[in-house]
Parts: C-alpha cells; sequence; structure tokens
C-alpha cells in the first residue's frame, strides 16, 4: 500500500483537508496579535500561533470524531469519516490525538510562563467540547470558550499580561462562534433529533434564526468596542461596515432553514474573519 493511501483517512480524520475549522480559529488569534502587538506583533509568535492553531484543531477533529463514533455512522453527513466506516480503528485515532497534542505543546513551548499556562486550560477545552453535546442545551457556547482561547493566550505571549479588551475580543468571538456554529447545527439538526445530540439549533427552536442573528449583533457591538479601546480608525471601523453587510447577506441565505443555504452561510464566516483581520493590519500601516 502507498504512503499517501494509507495516510489519507488520518489526513480526513484531522480535517486536514477542510481549512476553514482551522481559519475560524485562526482568525480571531490573529485579532489578538495584531491588537496586543500594536500592529508589530513579534514574528516568531505569529508562527508558534498558526502552527499551534493548526495542529490543536486538528487534535480537536480528532477527538470530536472518536468521542461520536457511534453516532457518525447515522448521520448523513458525516457516516463516512474514517472512525465512522471502520477505515482507522479507535485505539488508533486516540495515539494520533495525542501526537498531535504533543507537537503543539513542543511548538509552544518557547512561550512565555504566562502564555505557557494558558495551554492547559485551552487544551482542557477543545478534549472536553466532543462530550458537552451529550448534557449541555447549548454547547455552541462551550465551543466558543474554546475556540476564544487563542486570544488570551496572545495577549499573554506578546504583552505578558492579559487586559480587559482581551476578554472583551474573547466574548465577542464567542457570541461569533455561537451564531456562526448554530448555522452549522441547522444543517444537522434533523438527524441530531433522531440520534439525541444536543445542539444549539434544538434549543433554541423556533427562534433558531433569532438566536443567531442576536449573536451577531452582540459581536458587532463588542468588536465595535473593542475597536474604541484600541484607539482604532477608519479603515478598522468600515470593516465592521462591511462585515455587517455580509452578515444580512448570510440572514438572508438562512431565514428559509435550507440546509444547503444554511451550510454556505457557515462558510461564509471565514470572510468575516479575513476581513476583520485585513481591516485590522491596514488600519495599523494607515492609521486614518
Amino acid at each position: 500500500m502507498r504512503l499517501n493511501s494509507r495516510l489519507s483517512p488520518y489526513f480526513r480524520l484531522a480535517r486536514m483537508d477542510k481549512p476553514i475549522g482551522t481559519l475560524l480559529l485562526l482568525w480571531p488569534t490573529l485579532w489578538g496579535l495584531w491588537i496586543a502587538g500594536q500592529g508589530r506583533p513579534d514574528w516568531h509568535l505569529v508562527v508558534i500561533f498558526c502552527l499551534g492553531t493548526w495542529l490543536m484543531r486538528s487534535a480537536g477533529c480528532v477527538i470530536n470524531d472518536w468521542a461520536d463514533r457511534d453516532f457518525d455512522g447515522h448521520v448523513e453527513r458525516t457516516k463516512m469519516r474514517p472512525l465512522a466506516s471502520g477505515e482507522i480503528k479507535s485505539r488508533h485515532a486516540l495515539y494520533f490525538a495525542a501526537g498531535l497534542a504533543l507537537l503543539a505543546l513542543l511548538v509552544a513551548l518557547p512561550l512565555n510562563t504566562l502564555a505557557l499556562s494558558l495551554t492547559i486550560p485551552a487544551l482542557f477545552l477543545a478534549a472536553t467540547y466532543p462530550f458537552t453535546k451529550r448534557v449541555l442545551p447549548v454547547p455552541q457556547a462551550y465551543l466558543g470558550i474554546a475556540f476564544s482561547f487563542g486570544i488570551p493566550m496572545a495577549f499573554a505571549a506578546q504583552t505578558g499580561t492579559v487586559p480587559l479588551i482581551a476578554w472583551l475580543l474573547m466574548l465577542a468571538n464567542l457570541l461569533w462562534t455561537v451564531a456562526y456554529d448554530t448555522e452549522y447545527a441547522i444543517v444537522d439538526k434533523p438527524d441530531d433529533l433522531k440520534i439525541g445530540i444536543k445542539t444549539s439549533a434544538i434549543t433554541f427552536g423556533r427562534f433558531d434564526i433569532a438566536a443567531v442573528m442576536a449573536c451577531f449583533f452582540g459581536f458587532l457591538a463588542l468588536m465595535i468596542w473593542v475597536g474604541v479601546l484600541a484607539e482604532r480608525g477608519l479603515i478598522y471601523f468600515a470593516g465592521l461596515g462591511l462585515v455587517a453587510v455580509l452578515i444580512f447577506d448570510q440572514y438572508r441565505r438562512i431565514r428559509t432553514r435550507d440546509r444547503a443555504a444554511c451550510f454556505a452561510a457557515f462558510l461564509a464566516n471565514n470572510r468575516i474573519g479575513a476581513i476583520i483581520f485585513t481591516a485590522l493590519v491596514l488600519d495599523f500601516c494607515f492609521p486614518l
């Protein structure tokens, strides 16, 4: 058997062929680094956080599929995942996840003590999120915390402190995560109801679209506050204006709850993250 044939199931298990999750995790971390570094973050930190984000997201996907291995086979979108289809054995998946987490820790070793200490709760959140879908009515909020932990780590690594603005940015990202992951949950809602998984789309019921938009509005309001505290200029706030337009476009897509349209709206959030990052970079380079 050729090497690429043996590796392919592991690449798919870690979603290395689907970078959307890594990007949604990376953008807020880069926002934090650029704000903490006043537009000039240490480049070795940028490299560390980019690599660490990719590795931890990959490890999180493996743990997620291991936790859901008895459920994924009953869901149309996930039934062909490597664990659900039997391509990879459960214990091999756990070895793979441990290896990825160990690599992420090795990458993080050059960080200062405060930032390195924050890797412990970050790892705990990533490892335990998949199990919250059994007990929490809105596990997307727990995911939001996990997906936001790169922000205080970035501030800690760059400045040695975690100021108020870092926590506000973290809260903003939590709301954004709940918004886009609820869009994602609407796609799987019929299957999740059948197998008994808890999601925000199920908990919010007929108010699911309203909840998504409320989270988006809260996200925008907090990002404006962050911009004020960071003394950002016209380019940053113009970027947020464009984000507001994209959010309205997502509402037009998801209001019918069409599964394909909701999935497309979920994917479109990558543009929101990229626009805010680009606006931050340009705003620091060309203050107006």
